[in-house]
Formats: C-alpha cells, sequence, structure tokens
C-alpha cells in the first residue's frame, strides 16, 4: 500500500523556518520524483518543489524560490522540505507526492504576526 505521511507542520510568526518531512513506504522511492505542493487560503493547490531521483534536479515555484529547498533521503524514502524566511500568508496546507500515483493528507503551516 502506498504511503505518503507528512510531518512537521506548525505555528510560526513571520521571518521563521520550518522543516516539513514526507515520510513515504508502498513504492520504489527512489524510481520516482518527489512534489512538494501547497495550497494557501482561497488559492488553487500549487506545486512549490520538486526533485528528482537521484535530486540532481531540483525545481521550484517563484513564489518560493530562494527561501525553500528541497531534499530527499532514498536509504529512507524520505523527503523533506525547509522553508525559511516564510511569510504572513495565513494558513496553508502543505503536501507531498508522485505525479500519477498520489500524495498524503498534508500538514499545516500557519505562518502568522
Amino acid at each position: 500500500q502506498v504511503q505518503f505521511v507528512e510531518l512537521g507542520g506548525g505555528l510560526v510568526q513571520p521571518g521563521g523556518s520550518l522543516r516539513l518531512s514526507c515520510v513515504t513506504s508502498g513504492f520504489t522511492f527512489i524510481s520516482y520524483a518527489i512534489n512538494w505542493y501547497r495550497q494557501l487560503p482561497q488559492k488553487e493547490r500549487e506545486l512549490v518543489a520538486a526533485i528528482a531521483s537521484f535530486g540532481d534536479n531540483r525545481i521550484y515555484a517563484d513564489s518560493v524560490k530562494g527561501r525553500f529547498t528541497i531534499s530527499r533521503d532514498n536509504a529512507r524514502s524520505t523527503a523533506c522540505l525547509q522553508m525559511n524566511n516564510l511569510r504572513p500568508e495565513g494558513t496553508a496546507v502543505c503536501d507531498c507526492g508522485v505525479a500519477h500515483m498520489g500524495g498524503g493528507q498534508g500538514a499545516q503551516v500557519t505562518v502568522y504576526a
């Protein structure tokens, strides 16, 4: 059974940092690129970062470029999203997944002043 579990959400002040983890099981992790998505209040869900199988290629949405860093540990079937300099955008739901395979329930990230 394919599973994605996002960990590490919480509350943070503007300018602060959070690190999200995506713990996976049930598929061959090293064979797939991993995506992180975010849905801000009243906004469409967007792809904010993606990392190729061996971590040699990473892409970021313009909205997070320079502030977020995606990484992966193939030995642990885990991907992470380091989020720095967070902006006061309310409560976002961040989830991880693989294209055409699905993803997790998501973790809430609240940036408050």
